[in-house]
């Protein structure tokens, strides 16, 4: 068994007992069951994972971030529901998403509960380092919402370029994944400096990630992803991938703005790998790859024990879902 399946495990066992959250006994049942739905519904469990392996990183048990772990899932999967509705996506890890099955209505104020509930699993965190969490949670759940607001603004901007785009996407997804880490350094009670090593690991991962999550979203295999491939292109979402190729090729997206059609997807595709827009975005997410790992290498000099967090970064690069 690998560091994060072992990881995974203890999470999910502390998530099946409720981790003495009331969403799965409490009522009304509609609103709580898009909550049970959601959160069972698995996928890499990536942020939980991260809080826990950055506790065992300086020898202390897993089992002291786990408020921290369940903090951060219950703020991901409530931002998950939320940017399904605004996205209009019909699947969401191989299954209908939350809207598609409550309704928006519902799929909304469960999301906003379960966000409630991510306050409640950080109030079992030591008292002593409540406030710095709290801080670190509150400027990562401000930061998120505004990379979402980003992303939304660029699909209808003529023009986004490419800083704005690495910028939009450190908010919406790198510093969720950033907050994990740190979160689990606190609740391990590492040093600060440790603390801002771990996050910037974290940042340049996520950055990685969601430029590879693009990349996947366009020229995965949708049987692996477990979403519809080409989701971003039909959205007209300035992506990496986008960014690049409307620097040669913007009359030729904007004959195919206003469509959502299969066609549409690949086409674009075709013309991304013509004019070497998947090449540079491949390069960019090794780019960043590098700087993740780089700051990891700072921990371990700081005394982190880094081999787990370093394989977890090589399976999530190299990842094909």
């Amino acid at each position: 068994m690998t560091a994060v399946e072992r990881l995974q495990r203890i999470f999910l066992q502390s998530l099946e007992s409720g981790f003495g959250e009331p969403e799965w006994n409490r009522q009304p049942d509609r609103l709580y069951a898009p909550q049970r739905y959601i959160l069972g519904m698995g996928g890499k469990r990536l942020r939980p994972v991260l809080s826990l392996m950055a506790a065992e990183a300086l020898g202390k048990s897993a089992t002291v971030a786990l408020p921290a772990a369940h903090a951060v899932e219950r703020f991901h999967n409530f931002s998950l529901i939320h940017d399904d509705i605004m996205d209009e996506a019909p699947v969401r890890r191989g299954k209908p998403t939350v809207h598609e099955t409550w309704g928006n209505n519902t799929a909304i104020l469960s999301g906003d509960a379960l966000l409630v509930m991510a306050y409640e699993s950080l109030r079992a965190l030591p008292t002593r380092i409540l406030p710095e969490a709290l801080e670190v949670f509150n400027r990562t759940a401000l930061e998120v919402c505004e990379g979402q607001q980003w992303d939304m603004d660029f699909e209808t901007e003529d023009q986004v370029q490419e800083g704005q785009y690495v910028q939009m996407i450190r908010y919406k997804t790198s510093v969720l994944l950033g907050c994990a880490l740190e979160l689990g350094i606190l609740a391990a009670e590492g040093s600060r400096e440790m603390a801002k090593a771990m996050y910037a690991f974290g940042l340049e991962l996520g950055t990685s990630f969601q430029i590879h999550d693009d990349i996947l979203d366009a020229f995965g295999d949708a049987a692996l992803v477990g979403k519809q491939v080409g989701g971003d292109i039909r959205s007209n979402k300035k992506t990496m991938l986008w960014i690049h190729l409307a620097k040669t090729q913007g009359s030729f997206l904007r004959t195919w703005e206003l469509q959502k059609s299969d066609e549409k997807v690949e086409a674009i595709k075709m013309a991304m790998i013509e004019a070497g827009s998947l090449m540079h975005a491949e390069t960019q997410r090794s780019h960043h790859f590098k700087l993740a790992m780089a700051a990891l290498d700072r921990a371990k000099e700081l005394g982190a024990e880094t081999a787990d967090l370093s394989a977890l970064a090589d399976w999530i690069f190299y990842r094909k879902a």
